[in-house]
């Protein structure tokens, strides 16, 4: 069986796999005796599955039970022998990063716990093969209803996103990024923060996921630089896809994209108007310089909305998408303006306000010794600590 190790927030450590010759793998830890958390049954419930038992619950992986796929690999809905519903997610052996999305993953989810963050089941390391099981969440994605509601003619997929569901989302995702970074054992920065990574329950309750390419932070560090960059076109912050400096503020500016999406049921990585050609950010930023700002809010609601709180998550979120880092607020802050009535400070200017084309809208940036390339895949370079 795969043994994990992962670390305490007291102790460095550096997180390697280890190649088994019998083709399995494991972790290894190096830290100090005494230092260790065993992940096990009594810690995190963290199950290791056979080979056997995850092709069983797919089919044999059956593209019937696809749920979707990404740059890393496939997900798919299983049933295992007890009934349980679960996502299986299998990662693909051509990506060269699965290895190191794999551990990151298991490293990071193992050791949270919250109600807005999807749940790891077990993982499975057989014959080659790299697999997690999660919990089943029938609502899918965000994304998968949230930009499907205004061509849609059926009203009873409109009203599963309705004003109050939208508002609950926008707070359960608010609450599960302060958890990564305040609450939790470890501070987490996730860096790809985006709707598709946003899960919803049979409830329509938010769930965090995808951690392939979280950070972890030890102590009291705030903030990091890498020579690489990872994330999604149109969510990063323009210190992290330009300079790769990265920190809780990087995913402060991610939420706000996603809140204005939200609320407007608009992609951020459109056109929306053609001269000067305006982001979603750079349009919600003209509409509210105009004392307009209501105008973004999806047509899909008609007037079923409050107004008031419309306002407010226009306002936070354009504060979240501001230019220089720490003229964004902290997700405790942005909890306490969503949950309370309170004086919100005015924005300024935000970034990312224009678009020189529509072309590949859905890419990651690449940027190493300064150069930027964009890419259709995303690299991903992670250090476990």
């Amino acid at each position: 069986m795969l043994a994990i190790l992962v670390p305490s927030i007291a102790s460095n450590v550096n997180c390697l796999f280890v190649a088994q010759e019998e083709g399995k793998t494991r972790f290894k830890k190096r830290a100090k005796k005494g230092s260790e958390l065993q992940v096990n049954s009594t810690s995190t419930e963290l199950k290791y599955f056979k080979l056997s038992t995850t092709t069983a619950a797919t089919n044999n992986f059956s593209p019937a039970n696809k749920l979707g796929q990404g740059g890393f690999g496939s997900v798919y809905k299983g049933l295992l022998a007890n009934g349980l519903e679960v996502a299986i997610k299998r990662l693909s052996r051509s990506s060269r990063q699965g290895t190191e999305e794999f551990k990151n993953e298991v490293m990071v989810i193992a050791m949270l716990q919250h109600r807005n963050l999807v749940k790891l089941l077990g993982y499975c390391t057989q014959d080659g093969e790299q697999i997690l099981i999660y919990e089943y969440l029938p609502n899918k994605s965000l994304d998968s209803i949230l930009f499907q509601i205004i061509v849609s003619t059926d009203e009873t997929r409109r009203l599963l996103l309705d004003w109050r569901k939208r508002f609950d989302i926008i707070v359960g995702i608010a609450r599960g990024i302060l958890y990564l970074h305040q609450d939790s054992r470890l501070r987490i920065i996730h860096r790809d923060l985006k709707c598709s990574n946003i899960l919803l329950d049979a409830e329509m309750n938010p769930k965090i996921s995808d951690f392939g390419m979280a950070k972890i932070f030890e102590g009291n560090q705030t903030e990091d630089r890498t020579r690489r960059v990872v994330g999604t076109y149109g969510y990063m912050s323009p210190e992290y896809a330009v300079f790769g400096n990265f920190s809780v503020k990087s995913d402060v500016f991610s939420f706000g994209v996603m809140l204005l999406e939200i609320v407007s049921g608009k992609k951020n990585n459109r056109f929306y108007q053609r001269n000067p050609p305006l982001t979603l950010i750079g349009y919600v930023w003209e509409l509210w310089r105009e004392d307009k700002a209501l105008e973004i809010v999806d047509p899909s609601l008609k007037e079923l909305y409050h107004p008031r709180e419309a306002l407010k998550c226009i306002q936070i979120g354009l504060l979240c998408v501001q230019e220089d880092a720490t003229d964004r607020p902290s997700m405790l802050a942005v909890v306490f303006m969503l949950s309370n009535e309170t004086e919100i400070p005015s924005p300024e200017q935000p970034a990312f306000l224009f678009r020189k084309s529509d072309n590949n809208p859905d890419i990651a940036l690449d940027v190493e010794d300064g150069q930027c390339s964009l890419n259709e895949v995303t690299i991903t370079e992670i250090a476990c600590r």
